[in-house]
């Protein structure tokens, strides 16, 4: 049972009221005491050492003393008026420097009482001074809840106007632990807790705010996170078990002509042993009578289309079409060119919708996908349009399904009375921690192995005064026939100045590559979609040597014969950009490279991500590093992932631990799915609590 304690409305807290609650609801979410106790420390500050005023150093971050006041009195008048105490230890005199409050300070504080002062120290006209600093009378009630390590919370400038700040909100957390002692229930089954060897919830609440040393810190933290993993684990796994039962999938029982005769005449190369374990993963998913949900990971130009296309033969076999959604018109059409050239000579009717297909074609697609001529249908957002509709859909796949959002997906899987078959690929890699998060109701597979032949892209870090360098192995290349891609960073918040580094960096390359030797072209962010296409096609017929561009050619562009990537500024790109990049070479049988230009000043993140990039082509491991330095916020996207508000758990550092609570929960949900055990009746309790804010941590995929 949760209890009520932990559920009482944060304004009947002491020192809270209606004002000062409405704050904590609305800023940080806090509306029971439970929230409260969850609202976590980002950091702590050793307050077991004490200092003296002659020792002081304005390099310190913070000091702690002990003394008297022996003096205050307030100083300047309207915006310039400030409270000065003269703060008195055995070894010297400091000042203590307030800027508000000073109405509160004159009524509490006097003078001859014994305080301790926590604050950092500056100097100003040559003397020591602490602004604002923590000051707490010396008495035992203070000692006794004096911790070690003094817990430091985030606050915000609306609450610190109500006296709300990291110490504010540590007083309050303090008289919800007095308070609740013997009131706080466990939320994990007796025998989870026992296997683990955790202290017990009150403990760890306990050692969480107010640490009596750095182990007992350590084992509330572990405790703390499991439960929240644990949690976030259960609810998406319940949901895929749900899911499973709500959606019967069609069951694709045979593989038949169209795959046999694809697999033994028109397969242009052997499938890789990833592609193979990839394609019977999905095979007996769809033949499970099962609705498949799949994520395929691949980096890229590991062959996730053969892949893809395998799959919708599969439907095709048994009597159903199928689909495949791309972000954009030239990635949608290079899928239609390449698919329909797989599969020349047998009798597929592939067609291609964007939204650039003429009216006349439109209606003649709709038609055959009504009758059931139409076996495949590519193409971007148009297919989700409430015209299209199908005879028999039974597969959708959907590509780079990121750039998507969840209720687009929804609509192409309303197509049909039973939802088809699911398969999401991406090719940007996502560690395991965050798969098991990000995407907890889907299965994951990954093609991890590139096919046989081609060659590692070579990448190298070049300053800025290496330009003529740089030109000369441009040179080089478009003499052997390749082609080059210059890329220049796009970051919305200096859009103008962004486009000038783009538009000197053109100008520049039509200095150094003059016509008619040489043709560069651009592609920016500015440019009509139409216009765009039209650059994209004459870079594509190889009329283009050089195409200098924006990030507008991270996504999908398969050119084989661009060997080389230059990314000016590289430093401003993050990892997953760079690798995103990176693969729009590599796509030939030529060797092929990715220049990285920098200036001298480099942050020590932009140093590892370079670094990285030099190091390794391994999209995983590469995400890894991007993960540890940006956080799963960051590298998911939050606006579309809709990631769990973590509130102690890092999905960068604590795989180990969401490991052995998603295997904790899983065994739960095989045993007793409705928590109807007694030893599981706390699972439940503690499920309908955190559930009435409604949190929705299912509809993550």
């Amino acid at each position: 049972m949760t209890g009520t304690f932990l559920e009482t409305p944060i304004e009947y807290l002491k020192g809270v009221g209606p004002e000062r609650g409405k704050l904590l609801r609305n800023e940080l979410n806090i509306t029971c005491f439970g929230d409260l106790l969850s609202y976590f420390p980002f950091r702590y500050v050793d307050r077991t050492k004490f200092h003296k005023t002659n020792e002081l150093d304005a390099d310190m971050p913070y000091v702690q003393l002990r003394g008297r006041i022996i003096s205050m009195e307030v100083v300047g008048k309207n915006r310039a008026q400030r409270m000065v105490a003269n703060f008195k230890d055995d070894s010297g005199i400091i000042e203590l420097v307030w800027f508000q409050g000073i109405k509160w300070l004159k009524s509490s504080l006097k003078t001859g009482t014994e305080y301790v002062v926590f604050g950092k120290p500056t100097v100003f006209n040559g003397k020591f001074n602490i602004a604002h600093p923590e000051v707490d009378e010396v008495n035992e009630e203070n000692l006794k809840l004096q911790s070690s390590l003094q817990a430091m919370y985030y606050s915000s400038d609306k609450l610190k106007t109500r006296s709300l700040d990291s110490r504010g909100i540590s007083k309050l957390v303090r008289a919800v632990l007095q308070n609740g002692a013997g009131k706080i229930p466990e939320n994990l089954p007796a025998d989870i807790i026992s296997n683990q060897r955790f202290i017990s919830r009150e403990t760890a609440f306990y050692q969480i705010h107010l640490p009596t040393n750095p182990e007992l810190l350590k084992k509330a933290e572990m405790r703390l996170k499991f439960d929240e993993l644990f949690y976030i684990s259960l609810t998406l796994l319940r949901q895929k078990s749900v899911n499973q039962k709500i959606f019967h999938g069609f069951r694709f029982g045979s593989i038949g002509e169209y795959f046999n005769t694809f697999y033994k005449s028109n397969l242009p190369f052997e499938l890789t042993n990833a592609q193979k374990k990839v394609l019977k993963e999905i095979r007996t998913d769809v033949g499970s009578g099962k609705h498949m949900n799949r994520l395929l990971q691949g980096d890229v130009g590991s062959g996730k289309t053969i892949v893809a296309l395998m799959t919708m033969l599969m439907a095709l076999d048994n009597g159903f079409q199928a689909c495949l959604m791309a972000p954009t018109e030239i990635l949608a059409a290079q899928h239609f060119e390449s698919i329909t050239a797989l599969l020349k000579g047998m009798n597929i009717n592939v067609g291609l919708l964007t939204g650039s297909t003429k009216i006349s074609v439109r209606r003649k697609i709709h038609e055959q996908l009504l009758s059931g001529e139409m076996h495949i249908l590519l193409g971007t957002h148009a297919l989700i349009e409430p015209k299209v509709q199908f005879k028999n859909l039974g597969m959708v796949i959907v590509d780079e399904q990121h750039r998507f959002g969840v209720e687009q997906r929804a609509k192409l899987w309303k197509k049909n009375t039973n939802p088809p078959h699911v398969l999401i690929m991406t090719a940007t890699p996502i560690p395991r921690t965050l798969a098991m998060t990000l995407y907890g109701d889907l299965d994951v597979s990954v093609i991890d192995e590139l096919p046989p032949g081609r060659k590692p892209i070579k990448t190298i870090h070049l300053f800025d005064s290496n330009r003529l360098r740089i030109f000369g192995f441009m040179k080089e290349q478009i003499n052997l026939g390749r082609q080059i891609y210059v890329v220049y960073p796009l970051i919305e918040e200096s859009e103008t100045m962004d486009y000038k580094d783009l538009m000197d960096g053109y100008e520049s390359m039509v200095r150094a590559f003059p016509r008619p030797q040489y043709e560069v072209g651009v592609i920016h962010g500015r440019m009509s979609s139409a216009d765009k296409d039209i650059s994209m096609g004459q870079f594509l017929k190889n009329r283009i040597n050089i195409l200098v561009a924006t990030t507008v050619i991270e996504v999908g562009v398969n050119v084989p014969n661009a060997s080389v990537m230059v990314i000016e500024s590289a430093e401003r790109f993050g990892l997953s950009q760079l690798h995103q990049l990176r693969g729009r070479v590599g796509r030939g049988a030529d060797q092929s490279y990715c220049m990285l230009v920098t200036s001298f000043k480099l942050s020590a993140d932009a140093k590892l991500r370079l670094e990285t990039m030099c190091k390794t082509n391994d999209g995983f491991e590469i995400a890894d590093v991007d993960l540890r330095l940006r956080g799963p916020g960051d590298l998911a996207g939050t606006q579309q992932s809709g990631l769990p508000d973590f509130k102690i758990s890092n999905l960068a550092t604590d795989g180990a631990i969401l490991t052995e609570a998603r295997n904790a929960a899983l065994k739960i949900l095989v045993e007793d799915p409705q928590f109807s055990q007694p030893k599981n009746q706390v699972i439940a309790s503690y499920l309908n609590f955190i559930n009435r804010n409604k949190q929705n941590w299912a509809r993550i995929s």
